[in-house]
């Protein structure tokens, strides 16, 4: 099967064929056909598999077949992350090249006032974090009374994170008459009841089931006292010769801790997490991406939209309280298609989290053995 397969106009199938997109994922396969029919959706896929253009082309599809008004935005998508909004933006726009859709990005953490501006010039789509969003709503600088089509991607985390509230302030500002997508990686029973409660009689789609993790990702742990797990991931990085890695810590001052230790060991590395700014978090992500940076440490909510299609790495420095975020946090490669490493380091206080995170994926991690030698790094 191809894109040319679906019913889409030529605008967008050349922009699909310049980004050099022939055959469609299996979330795009089996999401584009429903969309387009104007069904509500929920699709659970796991993070790397296309889930963005899934819904992205089909709803440049349907937003383009549209009369618009520019002062009156047609789509929403929120999202629970800057880094992930920008993400989102930059596929609608790739689609989007050769139609005259405008789409324009709502996050905090910066100046509104450019995105103010962009609001006053028209916008057709709009991407957002829900609190900047409902900020610019209640300040009557963004109608929201002509969105007949909301996205709801990486809805998990949305609700992990805390924007329940946020999120049922923004339906209320919506019609109730409209499509709604609903994207996620996991789908625990709260996140199903929440998706029942906003959705008209929606088709659901699952490929890969809730727990998988890539079948091409190599899974292992490394059985290490927390006091020795620096030494170790130094270790590794050297012996190892890893050029490119994204490493997992629980907290913002861990993140930048670690960041010391790899440059006294002339390892090239950032944080990137939500106490800095939008800037450096884009200086730290772009640096990674072009590969001048070695080692990015990222906490999970930082990490939310990192797309990085041969990342060949990740390192879970500390394992996740939550068994589902391992799930996102692996995610971050094997994408494409691509092979990856997904390597963990496991304290005494954390095996319960191990055992957790093992009867959740159904599989033993492969556990790693190590010289004490390696640990002095």
């Amino acid at each position: 099967m191809t894109f040319q397969d679906f019913n889409i106009s030529k605008p967008i199938q050349e922009a699909i064929q310049a980004v050099g997109y022939t055959s469609p994922t299996p979330i795009q396969r089996e999401a584009i056909p429903i969309i387009l029919s104007g069904s509500d959706i929920i699709g659970c896929a796991q993070t790397g598999t296309g889930k963005t253009a899934a819904f992205a082309i089909p709803t440049l599809e349907l937003l383009s077949k549209k009369n618009r008004t520019p002062k009156k935005p047609k789509v929403l998508v929120l999202t629970p992350t800057r880094e992930l909004a920008l993400q989102v933006y930059e596929n609608f726009s790739l689609y989007g090249k050769k139609l005259a859709v405008k789409q324009v990005v709502i996050y905090g953490g910066v100046s509104q006032h450019k995105q103010v501006e962009q609001l006053k010039n028209g916008a057709d789509v709009i991407i957002a974090t829900p609190g900047r969003l409902l900020d610019l709503s209640n300040q009557k600088l963004l109608d929201l009374s002509g969105i007949d089509t909301l996205i709801l991607d990486e809805a998990d985390n949305m609700l992990d994170m805390g924007f329940i509230h946020d999120i049922k302030k923004v339906l209320a500002k919506i019609p109730a008459d409209r499509q709604t997508l609903f994207f996620s990686a996991t789908m625990p029973p709260n996140i199903r009841k929440f998706a029942n409660s906003i959705l008209k009689n929606p088709k659901e789609i699952n490929v890969n089931p809730v727990s998988s993790t890539a079948a091409i990702i190599e899974q292992s742990v490394y059985m290490v006292e927390k006091t020795d797990k620096t030494s170790l991931l130094i270790s590794i990085i050297k012996e190892q010769n890893i050029q490119q890695s994204l490493v997992f810590t629980r907290t913002k001052h861990g993140a930048d801790r670690l960041v010391k230790h790899l440059k006294r060991a002339n390892i090239t590395a950032m944080a990137i997490h939500g106490n800095k700014s939008q800037g450096a978090r884009q200086k730290a992500l772009s640096d990674f991406k072009k590969g001048e940076i070695r080692i990015l440490v990222a906490t999970d909510i930082a990490a939310r939209g990192i797309d990085i299609d041969e990342l060949p790495h990740v390192v879970n420095y500390e394992l996740p309280d939550v068994s589902e975020t391992y799930v996102h946090r692996i995610g971050r490669t094997g994408r494409s298609g691509k092979s990856g490493i997904a390597i963990s380091f496991c304290s005494s206080e954390e095996r319960n989290n191990l055992v957790n995170i093992q009867k959740l994926i159904g599989q033993t991690l492969k556990t790693e053995k190590y010289k004490l030698s390696s640990k002095k790094g």
